[in-house]
């Protein structure tokens, strides 16, 4: 694999008491219900040799489902099937919502209750059971997307025991299939890095990481993404493609906003937080730095370790389209130019990546409704 994109997870959002009903989940992902064949073809017309495939495991730990868990599996391996048949290979990829709340049990569970998180790893053991079969050149299994676990220092760390326990599972059922792995802490570079590979007795691995460096840019109006960047809008990318008169005003009116919505308590903070990290990306030279420090963190873990480049993968990336409810809409050219500078870098490394996502608010296409692939943001990727 060389070029992908990640396929969305979910459009609609159904609640969990919801979910006995079939005509609601099935088929499974939900994408199948509006993704056709003609848009897989597309994907692989347009330069893609691969897709990412995240599933949410909730409805798999859900009693409501338990009728016809079967058929969810089924689901997930005919879209796997419906993927390859485009000419496209597939990761598999079990991707946890960060908390469950009426979305049934998300990252946050699983993670903080040991039963949970025993039933996962059932969940990792059928998924793997059920992918098995497959062509192993073809698809791949990807554990557990961005990890959130060991991200405070003072905490001793308990991903390299669970990560153990997860390639256990999985492997005991998918004997051929390769293993997609991450560091904690959302799969961040530096997180990837403290792992020991050595811990994985297996060479049929490819080990990922995921970067949206710098956030200030990449989440630009992000209402799920904190109470800061909400506020945060209009900031080119390159920021200094821009005279600096227009940036101070960009940064004017980020300002205004904070001062006129946010909680007045938290305003003095926003406000010193945005000049800090738009110190950090106000010139080439620190903004190079900031989007490289993941590539060389990653490297330099590889070379310790003797992991091929090609055993390593960009799993997520990409700058937002839209958020929903926002009315703001970043210009594909700006878009464009950050997964230019992104996917370059990526090869540069020699790393495969898959660019976030098909739709959505970080969608590669120019709506959700036509799903017509952006040529704008393919040509940014480097495809077409």
């Amino acid at each position: 694999m060389k070029r992908g994109v990640n396929l969305d997870i979910w459009t609609t959002w159904p609640d969990e008491s919801r979910w006995s009903d079939e005509s609601v989940l099935l088929p499974y992902p939900e994408w199948r219900k509006t993704l056709t064949q003609n848009n897989l073809h597309a994907l692989k017309q347009a330069g893609f040799d691969f897709v990412r495939i995240p599933v949410d495991p909730s409805p798999f730990l859900s009693g409501q489902t338990a009728a016809f868990r079967d058929r969810l599996y089924q689901s997930v391996l005919q879209s796997v099937r419906l993927v390859n048949q485009a000419g496209l290979k597939a990761i598999v990829d079990l991707h946890l919502i960060p908390t469950g709340g009426n979305r049934g049990a998300g990252m946050t569970e699983v993670m903080e209750d040991p039963a949970v998180f025993e039933r996962y790893l059932e969940i990792v053991r059928t998924m793997g059971r059920t992918l098995a079969q497959e062509a192993p050149e073809q698809v791949a299994f990807e554990l557990m997307n961005e990890p959130v676990i060991d991200c405070e220092p003072e905490i001793f760390a308990q991903w390299p025991e669970k990560l153990r326990q997860l390639f256990t599972a999985a492997r005991s059922s998918a004997t051929q299939l390769t293993l997609v792995l991450s560091g904690g802490c959302w799969a961040k570079a530096d997180f990837l890095a403290r792992l020991d590979p050595g811990d994985i007795p297996d060479d049929n691995i490819i080990w990922t990481f995921h970067s949206y460096e710098p956030f200030l840019l990449t989440h630009q109006g992000a209402l799920w993404a904190g109470d800061f960047i909400r506020y945060v809008t209009g900031i080119p990318y390159p920021p200094f493609s821009v005279p600096q008169p227009q940036q101070q005003k960009i940064l004017n009116d980020i300002r205004r906003r904070i001062e006129e919505q946010a909680p007045p308590e938290r305003q003095a903070g926003m406000l010193a937080y945005l000049d800090e990290q738009y110190a950090l990306i106000d010139t080439p030279e620190k903004l190079s730095a900031i989007m490289q420090a993941p590539f060389k963190n990653v490297k330099a873990w590889a070379e310790k370790y003797g992991i091929d480049q090609e055993d390593i993968f960009l799993g997520e990336f990409g700058m937002i389209r839209q958020e929903y409810e926002n009315p703001y809409r970043m210009p594909a050219k700006w878009r464009a130019a950050y997964l230019r500078d992104v996917t370059t870098l990526s090869e540069r490394y020699g790393y495969a990546w898959a660019v976030w996502s098909w739709g959505g608010a970080f969608g590669i296409t120019t709506d959700d409704k036509r799903g017509t692939l952006d040529p704008v943001i393919l040509k940014g990727l480097g495809l077409q």
